[in-house]
């Protein structure tokens, strides 16, 4: 129980396995979050991880009353982490034309944003009266301009960033410290499907390195990696007609299949 605690959701695949696999390399115990609990104890089990390093609570991030459970579960079993990483997400692409996709589009911002505002609220009233925390939003650089076919996406990850941006300045002076991830293009599951370049891609166990050092130094805002950053941000600077005209033969992101 002396070591740090880490509380995770989207532990079961991707960035969130790739970062708890680079805390538990540096000693802390885990508390791993997924809807499949099964997943998550068979890597712990790779990993030679036992009980007393690792805690599983199975729960939808989607469902507010889940996650909130989860995390009331863990400062109950576990103790109070000192970071939460707020990793789960989906992406899928999106055309408003199509009515199902506004369905997608509500689901995705279930868990892409109401899901990260849960997961931190169990956590947040004990750091405060602690004195010191750490809360993680994984966003994307997807936020910084919207992409065709990415619309939900591209919208609720600008709404992560917003959000931790606006819970930052509220924390500030209790010792608890936000800070905002974006990934660019990294080779997990979520990106697997698509069919359209993807600069600078790295794979999970380089992000997760770059993300362990920039949660510990308290970085508030970080691109990862710093070359998709400075692309992101000179398509930031373009002008709307020069980027649409840039961006219009790109390809989409796929959409759910149609039942």
């Amino acid at each position: 129980m002396s070591a740090p605690l880490m509380f995770i959701t989207g532990a079961s695949s991707g960035i969130g396995q790739a970062l708890a696999a680079r805390y538990a390399q540096a000693g802390w115990r885990l508390a791993l979050v997924a809807r499949r609990g099964e997943v998550l104890r068979a890597w712990a089990a790779t990993q030679g991880l036992g009980p007393e390093r690792v805690a599983v609570y199975p729960a939808d991030v989607a469902d507010t009353a889940q996650i909130v459970e989860a995390g009331q579960r863990c400062i109950a079993e576990a103790g109070l982490p000192d970071v939460v990483v707020a990793s789960a997400g989906v992406s899928i692409g999106m055309d408003t034309a199509e009515r199902g996709d506004l369905d997608v589009m509500r689901e995705m911002f279930a868990l892409n944003n109401v899901g990260l505002a849960a997961t931190f609220h169990p956590f947040l009233a004990p750091m405060r009266e602690r004195g010191h925390g750490t809360l993680v939003g994984v966003a994307s650089v997807s936020a910084i301009r919207g992409l065709p076919g990415h619309g939900a996406y591209c919208a609720s990850k600008a709404g992560v960033v917003a959000y931790c941006e606006s819970l930052r300045v509220e924390c500030r002076g209790s010792g608890v410290r936000v800070v905002t991830l974006l990934p660019g293009y990294v080779a997990t599951p979520l990106t697997a499907r698509n069919t359209y370049s993807m600069p600078f891609l790295m794979e999970p166990e380089a992000f997760a390195e770059r993300a362990f050092r920039a949660i510990a130094a308290g970085t508030s805002y970080r691109v990862i990696p710093w070359p998709m950053g400075v692309l992101a941000k000179g398509l930031r600077l373009l002008p709307n007609a020069l980027y649409d005209r840039l961006l219009a033969g790109r390809g989409r992101k796929p959409r759910r299949p149609t039942p």
